[in-house]
This record gives structure tokens, C-alpha cells and sequence, in this order.
């Protein structure tokens, strides 16, 4: 299997590789869905739990995941900005 990408860390590869062999080895022991990178399981996990640990400074909005954060924060900005 080779797709011609290199890595400089053997570790990168060894992650990249389950893109071709689809090894998923973290499974969610409620769901029983699986992922290849553990930090995906954890973000998964909130699904269950309804845990929601970011919050945005401006409306106190609760997110599961950063980028989601990230994105909803830009509704503050643009806002503030197009009322200047």
C-alpha cells in the first residue's frame, strides 16, 4: 500500500496508514463506533455524556468541540464589525 506521502515521523505514517487498511483500534464502549485517533473517541464520548466544555466569552453558548467554538465565534465578530 503505497500512496506515495512521506513522513518524517514514523508515528505520522503508522497514523496515516489506517487511512488505507481501515484499522480503527479506539471503540466506543457505549456505541460500539470506532476511530482511528484516540482524541476522536474522546470528542465522540461528549455525544453520550453531553459534556460541552468550551464556552464562548461573549453569549456563554457551550460547545463540544473547539472548531465549533471557533466557528460560532466568528457570528460575534462579524457582527461587531459590520455595526462600526
Amino acid at each position: 500500500l503505497q500512496c506515495g506521502k512521506g513522513f518524517s515521523h514514523l508515528c505520522h505514517l503508522r497514523a496515516h496508514q489506517q487511512i488505507h487498511t481501515g484499522e480503527r483500534q479506539f471503540c466506543c464502549t457505549i456505541c460500539g463506533r470506532s476511530f482511528t485517533k484516540l482524541s476522536n473517541l474522546k470528542a465522540h464520548r461528549r455525544v453520550h455524556t453531553g459534556e460541552r466544555p468550551y464556552i464562548c466569552t461573549d453569549c456563554g453558548k457551550r460547545f463540544t468541540q473547539k472548531c465549533n467554538l471557533k466557528r460560532h465565534q466568528r457570528i460575534h465578530s462579524e457582527f461587531t464589525h459590520s455595526n462600526v
